[in-house]
């Protein structure tokens, strides 16, 4: 992919929220420091292009859109399941 065309969402479901809530998003190298630095730091990278384009319409600190909400829980039910198996 071409680094301009990049865009990277960070989520976080904190306890008190209804959805997980996005606290980054960025594109073209910006995205790709930001997946460089996740990556460093142990965080799950996940590529699916149809739901980061729709969380990149979404501002910083809104919960994700409903639309999204049985694609993000797919993704982190797989992060999950990896973490469980890692240990």
């Amino acid at each position: 992919m071409n680094k301009n065309n990049l865009s990277a969402v960070a989520l976080k479901y904190p306890p008190y929220a209804e959805a997980p809530v996005i606290t980054a998003r960025e594109k073209g190298g910006l995205a790709e420091r930001m997946l460089k630095i996740a990556r460093e730091n142990g965080v799950p990278v996940v590529k699916d292009k149809a739901v980061t384009d729709v969380l990149s319409l979404a501002e910083i600190g809104d919960c994700i859109p409903e639309c999204a909400w049985l694609a993000v829980a797919g993704i982190f039910a797989m992060i999950r399941n990896l973490e469980e198996i890692d240990r």
